[in-house]
């Protein structure tokens, strides 16, 4: 759950404050990413602990939805990578102009 509110997170204080720009929000890239193989690391985890004790231990649930979770988390990291790079490139070719 981390990883999916990182980037809107980041994005609310660059709003909010004075000294930082939308281009700064950029550094918690790297931050949803490693939340999001954490996560998930921690939900595969949990599905092999569930699966091993026969569905006894239960949060099978809980498990595919962190799980979904920390997916959705890396796909909007992703997102924002791809987002930043394109940013950057139309810079660089606005400024050779």
């Amino acid at each position: 759950m981390l990883s999916v509110l990182t980037m809107p997170v980041a994005i609310l204080g660059t709003r909010y404050s004075e000294s930082y720009d939308l281009l700064h929000a950029a550094f918690a890239i790297p931050v949803a990413l490693i939340l999001g193989g954490a996560g998930l690391a921690l939900s595969r985890g949990a599905l092999a602990h569930e699966q091993a004790t026969l569905g006894r231990a239960g949060g099978r649930r809980t498990a595919r939805t962190g799980k979904a979770l920390a997916v959705l988390g890396i796909c909007t990291a992703c997102s924002a990578l791809i987002a930043v790079a394109v940013y950057g490139l139309l810079t660089y070719v606005g400024a050779k102009d």
